[in-house]
């Protein structure tokens, strides 16, 4: 079950008595748990029938406590525990015949609460017998991230469930620039919508003037400057960088050139260069092929295995292994080698 289908079932009041959001991709727990406690309940039924918990202020036991109460003029009650990684859940009991008060309510719940543990940044112990218990008895919901291939049709998607259309260079650029934070790709999409009119295409434009990419000087730029083998554009943005750490911070840098290159080398091994056929092979845009087409022929097999290997290096290095230059520094100095 995915997360909007969950958000569906709350809808139509299809709720289960325990829910146990776990996973590596915080974005999908936070859309169910920011649901269930904005419009679970009525804004009259939440002052006596709604509880938020925070995983390093509270215990199992005090969860339990408050899944207990019966809810008060009200079908149902809220038990919502977020960071739940962060509680302490205590020892399970192996002794058989002992009572484990834990398992003793989550293999029998209240079906008048709907408890909702939150557990992000990582996988909740399958082996575990609080796991099996929520499972049966409950849902189990894992949020895992997506793959970057998989990004910009995500970002499409999100847009066009408010109203909007993106076109692909817009996309490709979010994608690339932004990662797999799918939050912080929410957030910039959010903003982004505020300047531009309903039902109006996204346009690379008003990505460039909205998410403070510099139209001049930005990632992307470097990654043609670098493809063209043009040493005074690469010093100019490499500089530019120098001087707006904030908005071009190294590792940032680093991350995008490595996810390049790492597609040029998958170009090399590409039997079938056809456009439709690498766009499919290098997970990109086809609008953006060229762009590797380009790199590939000015970086042999050879020479891209090499400048991904410096990426790596100097990604250490930035992190003050074996170096205390600064980043502008490193910056210059990669790149050189990169271009010879």
């Amino acid at each position: 079950m995915t997360a909007t289908e969950i958000i569906k079932d709350f809808k139509n009041r299809k709720l289960k008595p325990l829910y146990l959001l776990h996973g590596d991709e915080p974005y999908f727990i936070d859309l169910v748990s920011n649901y269930a406690e904005d419009k679970l309940l009525s804004d009259a039924e939440k002052g006596f029938n709604q509880t938020v918990l925070y995983g390093k202020d509270t215990d199992i036991m005090t969860v339990l406590n408050a899944a207990k109460r019966y809810p008060m003029m009200s079908d149902y009650q809220l038990v919502l525990v977020k960071e739940a990684q962060d509680m302490k859940w205590g020892k399970e009991d192996d002794d058989k015949k002992g009572i484990d008060p834990v398992l003793s309510y989550l293999e029998n719940p209240l079906r008048s609460t709907v408890l909702i543990f939150c557990y992000k940044y990582g996988k909740f112990d399958k082996r575990k017998k609080t796991y099996k218990a929520i499972d049966k008895n409950g849902l189990v919901f894992e949020s895992t991230s997506l793959y970057d291939n998989k990004i910009p049709g995500w970002i499409e998607e999100y847009a066009g469930e408010r109203g909007y259309k993106m076109d692909g260079p817009a996309t490709a650029m979010m994608a690339e620039y932004l990662g797999n934070d799918l939050s912080k790709i929410a957030n910039e999409l959010d903003k982004l919508m505020l300047n531009v009119a309903k039902g109006q295409a996204i346009t690379l434009q008003h990505v460039q003037d909205n998410i403070g990419i510099s139209r001049e000087y930005n990632v992307f730029e470097l990654q043609s400057a670098l493809s063209r083998k043009d040493p005074v554009k690469v010093n100019q943005i490499v500089n530019y960088f120098e001087a707006n750490p904030k908005s071009n911070p190294m590792v940032l840098v680093l991350g995008n050139l490595n996810n390049f290159f790492s597609k040029v080398l998958l170009y090399h091994y590409a039997k079938d260069k056809s456009p439709q056929s690498l766009a499919r092979e290098l997970g990109v845009n086809p609008y953006f092929v060229k762009d590797y087409e380009l790199a590939g022929r000015s970086y042999n097999y050879g020479k891209t295995m090499q400048i991904i290997s410096l990426l790596r290096e100097y990604d250490l290095k930035s992190k003050g292994v074996d170096s205390n230059d600064g980043p502008g520094e490193l910056m210059k100095e990669l790149m050189f080698k990169i271009l010879h």
